[in-house]
């Protein structure tokens, strides 16, 4: 799959990124070098592969990330607030984010 100088611009667009021309040829061609290795990855034979839940097991893996929950002390909400630059009624205010 060919990657076009244009779509570029249009994924930069989406993203609201603006580049230099030099810099809209050196994405097209990284893009295109990303697309050819994601071909040659669809060659791969993995009919015999078993799936996987983590990229990384270890030996510890199903300890730590499927271990019960349970309930623990926590910071105490004035302390957590503390620092706070503009702390609510009992909690965190920030800016609206839309």
């Amino acid at each position: 799959m060919a990657i076009s100088r244009n779509e570029v611009i249009k994924i930069a667009e989406l993203a609201r990124l603006h580049f230099t021309g030099e810099e809209l040829d050196a994405f097209t061609g990284q893009f295109q070098h990303l697309l050819d290795y994601i071909e040659q990855l669809k060659q791969v034979d993995v009919e015999d592969v078993a799936p996987t839940s983590h990229v990384s097991l270890t030996k510890e893996f199903e300890k730590h990330i499927f271990r019960d929950d349970e309930v623990r002390p926590s910071l105490p909400v004035e302390e957590s607030l503390a620092n706070a630059p503009d702390p609510g009624a009992g909690h965190f205010r920030v800016p609206k984010v839309i």
